[in-house]
């Protein structure tokens, strides 16, 4: 079906694009754009008072299929990763099975059964992500995986790091590795100060983020390794990359959203929904991390959906299941940091469409003349609130119940097919 959008506000930091004007999609790409009175389409949206922008490209997303289908399924998230304007996700591995080369078929397949959004799966950079036994990577990266990552697992020792990096670069496969050292952090659940001990609650300190994010960057040099940092959560590991990237190391990071907005003070209910990994770290940081971004520091920004069954959240904060389902609120949030002045629009909207596009070398993230048509219109005025009753993912669990957001994604397009809107 060919597509009229008229009278959008095209936003494209791609192209330095940001002025109402027409789009026209042709055979699964952008075609014309411009002022295109005379065109004609077998379906037309009035889109005055909207904007128009790339689909949103999400770094780090669980999807939980295959494996934790209890917890979620990919037609669930891909359902509510197109409602919320997000046309690519990378899926991360889960320990079983691990992102197996028949697990990344799987969900290959069923990515495209269901046809709501690019599914990317990462690969497991060890086998059952154990930190114990390399993976095939070379086979991974020939069935289709972006990226390899050891999830939040530690690996034996540096030396096995150092060789599952070598491996990665000899074969250019992007490496997405989350700092963590899980000597430092097992048994904490809150960031180490005045509100942890206050609450009386186990504390994961910031030395076990950039504790290991300096040993990794260490191995990176040695190795030369293509290297992207997951969910950065602090100041000293935001000043960690500036020092790296004056050395020379070709290394980029992101944040999730609402590590953008929460902090440990936002713990103080006892709200399981906020219990997280890496943890809400203290203002100062929270701002730190937003300076990052505005600077490009921070190249990307994620939603970092991490989707649960209802058992994983009942327990005390301390014992529940970290993680947040945040597919929903990630575009609001994004719109929301231009909305308060931390960033301009173009620039938020480049952290979360042609940034991370470029993080994974794959051709999204743009809605220039030719470029394939993923891209969602959104009411950047219409208000609504957050109700865990009428979200689309399976999970639940979001930090933000009852919270007023504001900005509506109205229609989504994957490669020029509406998967989302009337």
């Amino acid at each position: 079906m060919n597509i009229l959008i008229r009278q959008a506000r095209v936003v494209d930091p791609d192209v330095g694009m940001d002025e109402v004007r027409d789009l026209l999609v042709e055979d699964g790409r952008v075609a014309r754009s411009g002022r295109l009175a005379r065109a004609r389409a077998e379906r037309v949206i009035e889109a005055e008072g909207l904007l128009a922008l790339p689909g949103l490209v999400d770094l780090g997303a669980y999807v939980r299929e295959p494996g934790y289908e209890f917890k979620a399924t990919i037609a669930s998230e891909a359902r509510a990763a197109a409602a919320s304007g997000i046309t690519t996700l990378c899926a991360l591995p889960e320990a079983h099975p691990a992102a197996a080369q028949a697990a990344v078929t799987l969900v290959q397949r069923r990515a495209e059964a269901v046809g709501l959004c690019n599914i990317l799966p990462v690969g497991a950079m060890t086998v059952g992500l154990e930190g114990r036994k390399l993976s095939e990577m070379a086979a991974l990266k020939e069935a289709g995986c972006v990226a390899v990552n050891n999830g939040l697992e530690p690996f034996a020792d540096a030396g096995f790091m150092r060789r599952a990096l070598q491996y990665a670069a000899g074969l250019d496969l992007l490496v997405l590795l989350h700092p963590l050292d899980r000597a430092l952090a097992d048994g904490g659940c809150a960031h180490e100060g005045a509100v942890s001990t206050r609450l009386g609650l186990p504390a994961i300190p910031v030395s076990a983020e950039t504790s290991a994010l300096g040993q990794q960057l260490a191995l990176i040099e040695d190795t030369g390794a293509r290297v992207h940092f997951c969910r950065l959560s602090c100041a000293r590991s935001v000043a960690l990359i500036v020092e790296a990237r004056a050395a020379g190391l070709n290394v980029t990071a992101d944040v999730s959203a609402h590590q953008l907005f929460l902090t440990d003070d936002d713990i103080a209910g006892f709200d399981p929904n906020r219990c997280l990994l890496p943890p809400l770290r203290g203002a100062e940081d929270r701002d730190a991390l937003r300076a990052a971004v505005a600077d490009g520091i921070v190249d990307a920004v994620c939603s970092d959906h991490q989707p649960h069954d209802v058992n994983a959240k009942l327990a005390p904060f301390p014992a529940a299941a970290p993680g947040a389902s945040t597919l929903e609120t990630f575009l609001p949030l994004v719109l929301e940091l231009a909305e308060q002045g931390v960033l301009p629009l173009s620039a938020a909207v480049a952290a979360v469409t042609s940034k991370p596009a470029g993080v994974l070398g794959v051709e999204r993230g743009s809605l220039a003349v030719g470029a394939v048509a993923d891209l969602c219109l959104v009411d950047p005025n219409e208000e609504w609130v957050m109700q865990r009753k009428a979200m689309l993912s399976s999970g639940r669990n979001t930090p933000f119940p009852g919270r007023r957001f504001q900005g509506k994604v109205r229609w989504t397009l994957l490669g020029g097919r509406i998967v989302h809107g009337e």
